[in-house]
């Protein structure tokens, strides 16, 4: 029975020497695996934007069918929307996997590919942000 406590008490204990990861300075990066990591920080940045400005534009282009269907003018804004982020999100992937090619199975192809998708993405969200601004 002591034994026994005694383990579960160990294995209580073990996360407290498990290794903390070391928290990256994106600013000053210098090993390539840190460069992908803040590389995929900041995509992940830009792409948390752009989900949050998403709902609103969405919303804009549907209000906006709502008023012309009362008028009888040609609705459509919300599925052209839909359409043009669904071909935008190929578009995007494709893009960036390919200039990922230069360095493909390479260390440093996640850095291109995440480079890409996080400059690409905050493109996007200008965009968007500027549809959202006109409707």
């Amino acid at each position: 029975m002591r034994a026994a406590v005694a383990i579960g008490l160990l294995f209580l204990a073990l996360p407290a020497f498990a290794e903390e990861t070391p928290e990256i300075d994106c600013n000053n990066a210098m090993t390539q695996a840190d460069m992908n990591a803040c590389a995929a920080e900041d995509f992940q940045k830009a792409d948390e934007a752009l989900n949050a400005l998403w709902p609103k534009v969405r919303k804009a282009m549907a209000d906006w069918d709502k008023t012309v269907a009362e008028s009888a003018l040609t609705t459509g804004a919300e599925a052209a929307l839909l359409k043009a982020q669904r071909a935008w999100i190929d578009y995007r992937d494709g893009q960036c996997e390919a200039e990922g090619f230069s360095a493909h199975g390479g260390s440093m192809e996640p850095l291109l590919i995440e480079s890409c998708r996080a400059e690409l993405t905050r493109k996007r969200t200008q965009e968007l942000d500027a549809l959202l601004q006109m409707y």
